[in-house]
Formats: C-alpha cells, structure tokens, sequence
C-alpha cells in the first residue's frame, strides 16, 4: 500500500494534481506557525484555506508559492519543487499578496506594463485590466483609486503573465459588500477559464461561494478538507437554533450543566455545541425542536437573549471541531 506521500507524488505525477503540499512545517523560534500541513490541488480547481487569523493560511500559500523556506516538508506546482525550480514555479503561478505596496504616482496602464516586462510574455495590458473592471481607470494614477479598484488592480499584476495557478490571499478583506462582491464575479470568471486557484479567507461565506473544495486550518493545522456541502453535511443536521444564555460563563457549576442538559434534551436536537454563552442546537425538524425548547425553556425559568434559527453553515462545522468562532482573534 502506498504511503501518503508516495501517493501526493502520484497525483502530481500523473496529472491530477497541479499542486502538492506535503508535510510543509514552518518555524518562528519556539513557534510553529505550519505543523505538517498536507493537501493537493487539482488542474483547474478552486481551494479555499479557511480559518481564523493566525490559523497558518498565509504562510502555507507563501511555502507553496516558494516566497518562504518550509523547515520541513515539500511543495510542488506543475511538477516543479519550489526550493529546487523556484523559477520554474514563478513562471506558473501568479500571486496576490495580503498587502500590496504599489508605486501611487503610477498610472495604471504603466503599473501593469512594467510587471509584464518582467516575464518572457503577458497579457495585453488593455484587455486585462477591462477583464478587472479598470479599462476606464486605465489612464488614473495608483493613489486615485478606492480599495476595491486597488484589489482588482493587484490580481491583474498577478495575471500578467497568464499564470496556470493563481494564489489570492485574503482577497477582499477590508472591502464593502460591493466591492467584495465585484470580486467574486472577477473570481468566478478565472475558474471558468481553467485557472487553478488558491484562496486564503475567514469568510465562511466567500469559502462557501466560490470554493470547490475548503481546506479548514487551526493553529498551523488542517483539521477537515473536504467540499463545503460535505462538511456542513458532517453535522448531520440541516438546521440550528441559536441562543445566549446571559452572564453564563460566570454562573454556577450546577446552573450551567442545567442549560446544557436542558438543550441537549430538546426534541430532535441531534447535538449542541457550546461558544462561550451562546449554544448551537442542530436539528432536521426545526419546528419541533423549536416549539419544545421554548416550552422547556418557560419551564424551568431559563433566561435567553437573542434567539434565531437558521441553516448549518461552515462556521458550525468549525465550532464543533474547535470550540472556537472563525472570527476570533
């Protein structure tokens, strides 16, 4: 039987995986940032790493795309190991950087120009930037534009050279709900057109949209890849009823097993996860479940605050699998 390694070599080797990571590991002095983090990606394929900010996403894009040195483990894109082929790899891939510092006196025409003289060939600096919703901004200087425009702007540097993999990291962080939205339309397009895709992202519902597959990371891990209607699916319940208990965490011992024992006895709940002073009750027969736990609920006199139901979503699978919120620090 083949190993898991043998078998990511495998993948690669016949074509479907264009990307390998295999036991990439990443250091700070006593800190381990990425601790043996293993995935493929295929031709053509979007993979989202999802997780909350310090969880390992960045650093584990910039291993693979060869900008950091991993302390252990492998990374492979299009056949080229990114310690042995780094210029091999840089011709394949395209990068947007979390951050990036832009020359503002520029305009943009120039900017996209002068990235495209860095390769052997490029794309036609017009007609990426029409495709990046910037052929009217084409002729403004860098620092005219808004944060969307700015977003927008660095994926056509990294398109420039028509890359095979494209690496966006956090790409709409920061933005409104418009611009975020552009984003993923400009996103959706680059997967129509074959191009593989790596995205970085703690929106569970940017990962959910455009994301063929989640790679869910925690303190340097992964802890489940699989699609995202598979791993909503892995709580085997289509709904959730949520609630605050007010002041929880400094109740009595015996007061906060009684919330926990009254939920878990609610009608058709199948489980109930816990964050902080709010409990999760997932269930397949909401109404039922609903109606029996406000009664219990007027029972025995439980106080409650801010009561909704709604469906499973990929922040209940990481909150069942760590007892922490993706938006946590």
């Amino acid at each position: 039987m083949k190993s898991d390694i043998e078998s990511l070599q495998a993948a690669g080797e016949t074509g479907e995986a264009i990307i390998i990571a295999d036991g990439l590991v990443k250091r700070y002095g006593a800190h381990t940032a990425v601790n043996g983090v293993s995935f493929t990606v295929k031709r053509g394929e979007v993979l989202g790493l999802l997780g909350p900010n310090g969880a390992g996403k960045t650093t584990t894009m910039e291993m693979i795309e060869g900008l950091r040195r991993p302390d252990g483990g492998v990374a492979k894109v299009a056949g080229f190991d990114t310690q042995k082929d780094l210029r091999k790899v840089k011709e394949v891939i395209g990068v947007q950087l979390q951050s990036t510092s832009m020359f503002d006196l520029l305009k943009l025409k120039e900017i996209v120009r002068m990235y495209a003289s860095f390769y052997p060939k490029s794309l036609p600096v017009e007609s990426l930037l029409e495709a990046m919703l910037l052929k009217e901004k084409m002729n403004d200087r860098v620092k005219h534009l808004s944060g969307g425009q700015k977003q927008r702007l660095a994926i056509a540097l990294a398109l420039v050279n028509d890359p095979q993999v494209v690496f966006l990291d956090e790409p709409t962080t920061g933005l409104d709900p418009q611009a975020r939205r552009t984003l993923w339309d400009i996103i959706l397009k680059l997967k129509e057109q074959g191009k593989t895709i790596v995205l970085s992202t703690h929106y569970m519902d940017e990962a959910h949209v455009l994301c063929d597959r989640i790679c869910l990371m925690d303190q340097g891990k992964v802890i489940a890849l699989d699609t995202p209607q598979r791993l909503v699916r892995s709580l085997h319940s289509d709904s959730a009823i949520e609630f605050r208990a007010p002041n929880y965490e400094v109740l009595p011992e015996t007061e906060r097993a009684g919330i926990l024992q009254l939920s878990q006895s609610v009608s058709e709940v199948k489980q109930v996860d816990t964050h902080k002073d709010i409990f999760i009750l997932y269930t397949d027969n909401l109404q039922a479940s609903l109606i029996d736990f406000i009664g219990k609920a007027g029972a025995t006199g439980l106080s409650y605050t801010e009561l909704q139901t709604r469906t499973a979503t990929l922040e209940d699978v990481f909150i069942h699998m760590t007892g922490r919120s993706l938006r946590e620090e």
